[in-house]
């Protein structure tokens, strides 16, 4: 059963991209997340243990996430956590994921722009007398299959 969670925090790092050995993008950055509390004794916020994660993203998340994160940018990510622990040389090695599966800007510390991805066209295939009158919906591209009653009418 797979964990999910949701984490607040600031980009520690740029964003690396590669290609995975199937042509998948993949996105990798690090990010910290550090809990913050009000000291009533000194009247301010204190930063408690900073934790960090390596985020993953893939296909049009990597895409996206590679345009629009920065170091430094305060974000919000949803995703599967992933622990992985090894050893090498003696020493235990953990490193903790998160295969993301959303990637944000945290708007209670920013504004932001967003803008819509173009995305090629769907093709779908519908009947000539659906393709000639009525609409399909936006972003596919309808094909007719040359199989309507009137084009079989024409051809007797």
């Amino acid at each position: 059963m797979d964990t999910y969670v949701t984490v607040v925090g600031n980009a520690a790092s740029e964003v690396r991209v590669q290609m995975t050995q199937a042509g998948v993008p993949l996105a990798r950055f690090r990010m910290a997340v550090s809990p913050r509390r009000f000291d009533r004794d000194s009247g301010q916020w204190v930063s408690g243990d900073a934790s960090f994660y390596t985020i993953a993203c893939f296909r049009a998340l990597a895409e996206n996430v590679t345009s629009s994160i920065d170091k430094g940018d305060p974000l919000v990510v949803t995703g599967r956590l992933r622990v992985r622990e090894w050893e090498r040389e003696g020493r235990w090695l953990t490193v903790t994921e998160i295969d993301a599966s959303s990637v944000g800007h945290d708007l209670a510390r920013g504004v932001a722009e967003f803008r819509r991805v173009a995305r090629p066209a769907r093709l779908a295939l519908v009947a000539d007398d659906v393709a000639a009158g009525a609409t399909v919906d936006q972003g596919v591209l309808a094909i007719g299959t040359g199989s309507s009653p009137e084009r079989e009418e024409e051809a007797a």
